[in-house]
């Protein structure tokens, strides 16, 4: 009989304090207001699906193993609406896979892309509420922490330091379990995430760098080792050694359209503009596959950031009509999905590029860019390129009223930039500021402020990098002091500067012409003749 009442009074303590405890199902109400993305998997790059090779162990149901190594494939190369299906799959195979909820939290995260919107900064939060009222192991609950402090009081904290807090997170993950090889990849990832565009040592990447060339050569065919080794060396130092990767990555993962692309970064730092070509074609057609199999009305934003990268290719082969073909067809492009910072770029540079590398002042100086009911109130660093497109064509024409009208406006955008406290987009429209500034003073035949601020602006874009969305900045500041100083007589700096400039940008077209000019001027006959033929194998045109 005591022991009866023992067993009650038991009883009764659980069904008190049960439901401060961890549950074992999480309702059906918490799994739909995620608004998980379900439905079928759709991938164009190649006939079959093909995303390498990745395996993740977990404590999930056996039944999900299938689907849950194929999100993380997806995961890795940053395939993220298929992804969150994939995971969504789990979730409904086993609501009580804590992984499956982590991978919904990580495929809203997309580190080394923009910041997530408020909508998945939410849904991540509200993966992660559900996972943490599960049992899990030990190693699962890690993962989960170290995604989980990325989406902590993300309404107060800064992007930066919750990448920093993954970082950590990571770091905690990798180091507790040495023998998790997929820690050690996430990790790199998380190293690569929370790197600044100033750190000129590159001390993050070089770390996640030494990570993965010590997985690699044993999965050699995982898509996250050689994707995230692309990104770790997509600087102008360290380019070389992700060369092998990027040669490697389109093969290992055909399926994805940016797969295809990404190893056109490592292609365009190192110059190698045939290859950069192919890769974004072939990105470019899978996209449009994907966007018509996907049902998305107008264009998928996966295209337009290839078509930025070949426009960029074919102009520094002097491949002009080829470059206006893409050109054309962008003008055709008014709907596009998602609508962000890519789709943004994209609008603004490609025909910014064209009409400033051809020289072509007076079509800069009026330049009109489509689709003229675009959101750019919304994007002011993208923006900001229109504006200095037409301050530089304008100036360069001689109409400085215009010049300084197109001024004014880039002004307006830096301020909003630093009102926003986006330090580095407000930092490169300071830059551009300062460029027309040197190029309006010199049509006003002040050379001396001219190079003074030409120099000011090259040096400051030196101590930054590229942001990752794009292939190079829309006209180098270096590169630009070179042709101020040819244009002033001054070839021995001009020359000077143009080396300069393609130790950064190798096989740039304009400054392999300006450096055989100005090594021309300075009797340096071998090496303008060097210069000129590596111009000429570009199939280069004077400009």
């Amino acid at each position: 009989m005591k022991k009866s009442v023992f067993s009650l009074i038991f009883i009764a303590l659980l069904l008190l304090y049960g439901c401060n405890q961890k549950t074992n199902r999480p309702s059906a109400e918490q799994i739909n207001e995620l608004n998980l993305k379900r439905g079928q998997l759709i991938l164009c790059g190649s006939p079959s699906m093909q995303l390498g090779t990745a395996e993740f162990k977990t404590s999930c149901s056996q039944k999900t193993k299938g689907d849950f190594d194929l999100a993380i494939k997806l995961l890795h190369s940053f395939e993220y609406d298929e992804a969150e299906k994939a995971f969504a799959k789990v979730i409904d195979q086993d609501p009580q896979c804590v992984m499956g909820y982590w991978g919904i939290a990580m495929a809203n995260f997309h580190p080394l892309w923009t910041p997530p919107t408020e909508e998945e900064l939410q849904k991540g939060a509200r993966a992660i509420q559900v996972a943490r009222s599960l049992e899990t192991s030990e190693r699962e609950a890690d993962y989960l922490e170290a995604i989980g402090s990325f989406y902590q009081d993300w309404q107060k904290v800064d992007h930066q330091t919750r990448c920093l807090r993954f970082e950590k997170g990571m770091e905690n993950v990798y180091k507790k379990y040495p023998d998790d090889k997929e820690a050690a990849v996430f990790y790199a990832l998380a190293l690569d995430a929370a790197a600044t565009p100033d750190d000129q040592s590159f001390s993050k990447q070089k770390k996640a760098g030494d990570i993965l060339q010590a997985l690699y050569p044993g999965q050699p065919n995982h898509p996250g080792i050689v994707h995230y080794l692309i990104h770790t060396y997509d600087y102008p130092e360290l380019a070389q050694q992700g060369l092998s990767a990027a040669r490697k990555y389109a093969s290992i993962a055909p399926s994805s359209a940016h797969a295809l692309h990404m190893p056109s970064h490592i292609f365009t730092r190192l110059g190698l503009w045939n290859e950069c070509i192919e890769s974004n074609l072939a990105s470019v057609s899978a996209a449009q596959c994907y966007a018509q199999a996907a049902g998305i009305k107008g264009h998928w934003d996966e295209e337009l950031h290839g078509l930025d990268y070949l426009v960029y290719a074919y102009l520094q082969k002097g491949d002009n009509a080829s470059a206006k073909k893409q050109w054309d067809y962008l003008k055709t492009i008014t709907e596009v999905q998602p609508v962000n910072f890519k789709v943004a770029y994209a609008f603004a540079a490609i025909p910014s590029r064209y009409v400033l590398e051809n020289k072509r002042w007076a079509e800069a100086a009026s330049l009109q860019v489509t689709p003229v009911d675009f959101p750019w109130e919304n994007f002011p660093w993208q923006a900001a390129i229109i504006h200095f497109t037409r301050s530089l064509g304008s100036a360069h024409i001689g109409n400085l009223a215009a010049a300084r009208t197109e001024l004014t406006q880039l002004d307006t955008l830096r301020q909003r930039l630093t009102e926003k406290k986006d330090t580095y987009k407000a930092n490169q429209v300071a830059i551009q500021i300062t460029i027309a500034e040197a190029w309006l003073s010199l049509k006003e035949g002040n050379n001396r402020k001219a190079l003074m601020l030409m120099q000011q602006a090259a040096d400051r874009e030196d101590k930054m990098q590229k942001h990752p969305v794009t292939p190079g900045e829309v006209l180098p500041a270096r590169e630009l002091l070179g042709d101020m100083l040819l244009q002033l007589g001054k070839p021995t700096e001009a020359l000077a500067a143009y080396e300069t400039d393609l130790q950064k940008h190798p096989k740039r077209l304009n400054a392999l012409y300006g450096a055989g000019l100005a090594a021309k001027a300075v009797g340096a006959a071998q090496k303008a003749n060097a210069y000129f033929s590596q111009w000429t194998n570009g199939t280069g045109h004077a400009p």
